[in-house]
C-alpha cells in the first residue's frame, strides 16, 4: 500500500471523494474486489459510511430475490447503516445477464451521482468488473431459435456432451472453458453457430466501458488459511441461519435446471440432502469443499486480471491509524 505523504501525487490521487486536478470535481467510484469471505462487504460499509456512499452490488448471485442466506447477501441492519442498490432485485425464474447488469450498473452510477453518493462498487465476480471497466464484447444478438436449440442440448448432452461439440469445432474456445461450465459451453455454441465466428473473436474486439474516467480499485487478499476457516465458518452459519428452507423454497419454484441462480454455492447439495440423497452433513460439506473450490479459482483469476489493483489485507485497513477516508484518500487513482 502506496504511503500517502507526498503533496506532489495528490493530482493522482483520490482525495476526500474527489479526483484532485480535474477542471470539475467528480466523484471517484471505489471498486472492491475479492474472494468469497474475505471481507469485502464489510469493508465497503465502513468505506461508504466514511465518504458519504452508496454500496452497489457487483456479486452476479447476490442479485437474486430468492437467496439472501446462500449468497451472503447484506442485512437489513446493514441496509439501514448505508444505501445498497443491485441486491435481490432479479427473480430466480430470469437468466440475469452481464448485459443487464451494464445497463442496471449505469442506471444505478448515474443516480448516485444525482443523490451526491459516491460509488462503492464490490463484489466477487470478476466478469462484472470487466464490465465495468472495459465493456461488453459486441456479440451480435442470435436468434432465439438457436438459443433455444442449445439448451435443449444442454440439457440432453450435459456439459460434457457441450464440451466435446466446441471442442471439435472451436478448440480455441474450448480452451478457455471449464468442461464442467454448462451455461458458459452453451453460450459459445450458440454465438458459434448464430454469427458463425468463434466467441474468442467476439470478445477480442473493444466494448464501451460503463465507468469512464478515474477509480480507486481495491482487491482483497487474506491469509489462505485464515480464508478457508472463514469460508467453513460462513457455511456453518448459512446453515443456522435457514439456508435449507432456503433452498427448499427454491426447490418448489421447479425452474429450469440451466438457471443461473441454481449455481449458487450450496443449493445442488442441499437440494440433494431435500430430496433424500444425501445425509445433511455430507450436503455440508460438499458446499464447504465447493465454496473452497471456487476460491481458489477466484483468487487465480484475480491475480490474472487484477495485478495493477491496489492489493491490500484487511488487517492492514484495521491497523491504519487514520479515518478510513485517510486510508482510501492513499490509494492510486486508476483510469
Amino acid at each position: 500500500m502506496p504511503p500517502c505523504q507526498s503533496a506532489d501525487k495528490l493530482a493522482n490521487w483520490c482525495c476526500a471523494g474527489y479526483v484532485v486536478g480535474m477542471s470539475v470535481s467528480v466523484p471517484c467510484p471505489i471498486l472492491i474486489a475479492g474472494p468469497t469471505a474475505s471481507g469485502k462487504s464489510a469493508l465497503a460499509i465502513a468505506v461508504a459510511r466514511a465518504v458519504g456512499g452508496v454500496v452497489i452490488n457487483a456479486d452476479a448471485l447476490q442479485v437474486y430475490a430468492e437467496l439472501s442466506i446462500l449468497t451472503a447477501r447484506p442485512s437489513t441492519a446493514d441496509e439501514v447503516r448505508v444505501p445498497h442498490r443491485l441486491y435481490g432485485h432479479v427473480p430466480a425464474s430470469v437468466a440475469y445477464s452481464a448485459g443487464r447488469y451494464a445497463s442496471d450498473m449505469a442506471t444505478a452510477i448515474a443516480a448516485a451521482r444525482t443523490a451526491g453518493q459516491r460509488p462503492v462498487i464490490v463484489g466477487g465476480t470478476g466478469l462484472y468488473f470487466k464490465v465495468l471497466l472495459e465493456g461488453l464484447s459486441p456479440v451480435p444478438a442470435i436468434d432465439p431459435a438457436v438459443r433455444a436449440h442449445w439448451r435443449a442440448e444442454a440439457a440432453r448432452l450435459g456439459a460434457g456432451g457441450l464440451y466435446d461439440i466446441l471442442l471439435a469445432h472451436d478448440p480455441e474456445m474450448a480452451a478457455r472453458l471449464r468442461p464442467s461450465d454448462p451455461q458458459r459451453l452453451t453460450r459459445a455454441l450458440e454465438v458459434l453457430e448464430g454469427t458463425g465466428l468463434s466467441l474468442a473473436y467476439w470478445q477480442r474486439l473493444p466494448g464501451v466501458p460503463v465507468i469512464e474516467g478515474p477509480t480507486v480499485r481495491l482487491v482483497l487478499a487474506p491469509d489462505a488459511v485464515a480464508l478457508r476457516a472463514r469460508c467453513d465458518a460462513r457455511v456453518d452459519a448459512m446453515i443456522a441461519a435457514g439456508a435449507l428452507d432456503e433452498v427448499r423454497a427454491l426447490a418448489a419454484l421447479s425452474l429450469a435446471t440451466d438457471l443461473p441462480v441454481l449455481g449458487a454455492l450450496g443449493v445442488a447439495p442441499l437440494m440433494a440432502h431435500i430430496a433424500g440423497e444425501i445425509a445433511q452433513a455430507a450436503a455440508v460439506e460438499r458446499t464447504k469443499l465447493d465454496t473452497w473450490h471456487f476460491v481458489k479459482r477466484q483468487k487465480t483469476w484475480l491475480r490474472r486480471n487484477m495485478s495493477s489493483w491496489n492489493i491490500v489485507q484487511i488487517d492492514e485497513i484495521n491497523r491504519n491509524d487514520g479515518s478510513m477516508i485517510d486510508f482510501i484518500d492513499c490509494m492510486p487513482v486508476s483510469g
